[in-house]
């Protein structure tokens, strides 16, 4: 059962490579399937979902934890209050809304629901 503050999901960048090698390098070493959502995105479900995107080029790409709420509003208004800062507003995505945001550290994670 899904509980808000769980972490849910994991998206990682294709950094250093294109989306295939790194989705050809993980069925290889550790026999991952995956569902491609496009020509830039990639998900997995080994235990942990989550998915792999096209790095933009740049190499700024880093790992963005995903956790769940069962109200998206109501936990943005907590992790505002919290002292989080929201770098995206709430918007919606195939499968759900979500909202990012940094916390004291300047790590980066997104907050879904349904």
């Amino acid at each position: 059962m899904k509980r808000t503050g769980k972490l849910d999901y994991l998206e990682m960048p294709a950094t250093g490579g294109t989306l295939d090698s790194v989705k050809a390098f993980y069925s290889a070493a550790f026999s991952w399937s995956f569902t491609d959502y496009g020509p830039s995105y990639s998900a997995y479900d080994e235990g942990l979902e989550g998915g792999f995107y096209s790095d933009p080029g740049d190499g700024t790409g880093k790992p963005l934890p995903v956790l769940y709420s069962e109200n998206l509003e109501e936990t943005l208004e907590a992790v505002e209050n919290a002292g989080g800062r929201i770098v995206k507003p709430i918007f919606s995505f195939p499968g759900g809304r979500r909202f990012h945001f940094t916390d004291p550290a300047g790590n980066e994670l997104a907050v879904w629901g349904e």
